[in-house]
């Protein structure tokens, strides 16, 4: 059945992955687009695009007239400064978009969270949906900013609305405009400014299967229930060794203290952001890379059917990605 759909967030990564999936399914696509956002994942699709912010008091005129809503934006940022931003995004941002869902009768709404919101093990431990760190533990703003939007979901949903909830893990491939972290450690190796590495892991997945289980999130989730979307479990060392394979560039092969990091982060953050410059590293980019970030998606997969595609051909494809687009 063709569904008319609203999107927030549909210029950034998993938004214009998610908004080409339902396009290539037939579906009709409204994007929220802000006035000064950068539309180029957006050229050529067949979409109607309105203006407008997520917390705009008539948000709920510009959703009226679709039935699903994808609220994917979210603000990401690790650097400290950006606190205040963070909240006003991700928390007041999602309280004021499930609100005007509500008034404009949207039927379902799938809510895009994030692992961040979940937090992470003990050291190398790999958790599902079920766990939840308590958060006072979790690393920084963005992931508490991210707990405290999931937390506007389920008040949501405890007042009757039906949503569903998708934590992505971290997806790779194409279109990655900004770039997000992870796109930014493959431009670093393309640049080969990696001199090294710190001892860490991840869990990554192809975002096209991201935008998948979004679609299939609808289709199949149930109301009041959250779905860990991710594949596999990597080391940043397998990951930089999967870039050399694919790019036949040299791989860092020295790992890095973490106190060195730290200083560095530390001081470009003290020194460099008062006088307007941005940060190479985040002190809670740091942070958060002291702890492995191992997940287990089974029950999207098991549940929702989410694919389990290619890392190594996701890799390609973000590599190839960047370099068309003048990245590297």
């Amino acid at each position: 059945m063709t569904i008319k759909a609203f999107i927030t967030g549909g210029t950034g990564f998993v938004g214009t992955n998610l908004v080409r999936l339902l396009l290539q399914q037939g579906h009709q696509v409204r994007v929220l687009v802000r006035p000064k956002s950068c539309l180029d994942n957006l050229k050529g699709l067949d979409i109607e695009q309105v203006e407008g912010n997520i917390n705009d008091p008539d948000l709920a005129a510009k959703i009226r007239g679709t039935h699903i809503l994808f609220h994917v934006a979210a603000h990401y940022s690790l650097y400290q400064q950006d606190r205040q931003q963070l909240y006003q995004s991700n928390v007041l941002g999602t309280r004021s978009v499930l609100a005007a869902a509500r008034q404009a009768k949207i039927e379902r709404t799938v809510y895009t969270s994030s692992v961040a919101a979940i937090g992470v093990g003990e050291f190398g431990k790999t958790i599902d949906e079920t766990h939840q760190s308590p958060v006072e533990k979790l690393v920084g703003h963005y992931k508490k900013s991210k707990y405290w939007a999931e937390q506007e979901a389920y008040k949501a949903i405890q007042k009757g609305q039906d949503i569903v909830i998708v934590n992505p893990s971290t997806p790779i491939g194409p279109w990655d405009i900004k770039p997000t972290p992870t796109g930014k450690i493959i431009l670093r190796f393309l640049r080969r400014q990696m001199p090294a590495y710190i001892e860490t892991g991840l869990n990554l997945i192809d975002v096209r299967d991201v935008a998948w289980g979004h679609l299939l999130a609808l289709e199949k989730g149930k109301s009041g229930e959250r779905y860990l979307l991710g594949n596999k479990n990597v080391s940043l060392k397998v990951l930089l060794e999967e870039l050399a394979t694919i790019t036949r560039l040299n791989g860092p092969r020295q790992t890095v203290p973490l106190w060195l990091p730290l200083i560095v982060a530390w001081a470009e953050e003290s020194l460099l952001v008062p006088l307007g410059r941005s940060p190479s590293l985040s002190l809670d980019e740091v942070r958060m890379s002291r702890t492995p970030m191992y997940y287990d998606g089974t029950k999207a997969v098991k549940e929702l059917g989410l694919p389990q595609s290619s890392i190594k051909q996701a890799l390609q494809d973000a590599v190839t990605w960047f370099v068309n687009h003048g990245y590297s």
